[in-house]
């Protein structure tokens, strides 16, 4: 069954008021047009969750949709601070919730697999613990009674991810680096899968091995062309490394940071009209060169 939709119909459906969620993908593969069409739609009270929140996250928080942030590293890449999280952190505005990159990948495994927590050493000489109670210290049943710390599972609301190719039923391929996509989708009650393609079934089966996340996890599947920019999506277009730079100065200053929100999201009615405002040759810098992977042969029954 066909599990394609508009990113205003799947967001409009599947993110709800009060929701937790996750938009995953690590540098590569963020999905800023389902992050930008939370913000038109005007959802509320989100806790957001991942890895390393950077733009997109600063653009929802400054947009007003999150009461909560629950994270791991965050910050510009390679630029700076987040400037409109870092006004709602020092004043009344924001929760936040903080964990290392392995913390936050065991949160979502031990929501994945539906254990109680997950175990890791990586707490140890660190003072993450004494400021997150969800850290919690543990002694291992085995060995020598090694102290190791515990963190809960983490299962959103919806996890949004953004991939290179999926079918019409939610099958979802993914080259490049990786992130937690997996993870996450299997921690989510509910799934938004955003491509930059969709095959036929064909060819999923086809290269089988490249599939991340199943068709049986996704609930939507949106068919959103360069809707990872300014990140980017390998073999399709580059990272967009003047917005990230051109982000500081935009954030820095709340009323610049609103007009930009007013102008580029509020202002547009979808990703398409996005594009369309940056122009036709925008991308001209961004495209890569093609460079074919070597290709297998899965063999065939006779």
């Amino acid at each position: 069954m066909s599990k394609l939709a508009t990113m205003a119909d799947a967001i409009g459906s599947l993110v709800r008021d009060g929701d937790t969620v996750a938009i995953e993908g690590f540098t590569h593969l963020i999905s800023f047009a389902a992050g930008h069409e939370i913000i038109r739609q005007r959802k509320r009270d989100l806790t957001l969750c991942r890895l390393t929140p950077d733009v997109i996250y600063d653009q929802m928080i400054g947009a007003g949709v999150a009461s909560k942030l629950i994270f791991s590293w965050l910050g510009n890449p390679g630029v700076g601070s987040l400037h409109a999280v870092r006004r709602l952190v020092e004043g009344p505005g924001l929760e936040i919730e903080e964990y290392s990159h392995f913390g936050m990948v065991g949160r979502y495994t031990a929501g994945a697999a539906n254990l109680p927590f997950y175990p890791l050493r990586t707490f140890a000489d660190c003072d993450l613990p004494e400021v997150n109670p969800n850290i919690k210290p543990i002694t291992s049943p085995f060995d020598d009674g090694e102290t190791l710390y515990a963190v809960p599972p983490l299962k959103p609301d919806v996890a949004i991810i953004h991939a290179q190719r999926a079918d019409a039923n939610g099958n979802t391929q993914i080259w490049g680096l990786l992130g937690c996509q997996k993870e996450v989708a299997f921690a989510s009650k509910r799934v938004i899968v955003v491509v930059e393609e969709v095959v036929e079934e064909s060819v999923i089966r086809a290269d089988p091995n490249r599939v991340v996340v199943p068709a049986m996890k996704v609930d939507a599947v949106v068919h959103c062309p360069r809707g990872a920019h300014p990140s980017y999506a390998q073999g399709y277009y580059d990272r967009d490394n003047r917005f990230y730079r051109d982000w500081e100065r935009i954030s820095k200053d709340e009323a610049a940071l609103t007009a930009w929100l007013d102008e580029w999201v509020h202002g547009t009615k979808d990703h398409s009209e996005y594009l369309a405002k940056l122009g036709e040759h925008y991308f001209d810098d961004l495209t890569p060169e093609p460079a074919p992977s070597g290709s297998v042969d899965y063999g065939a029954y006779r």
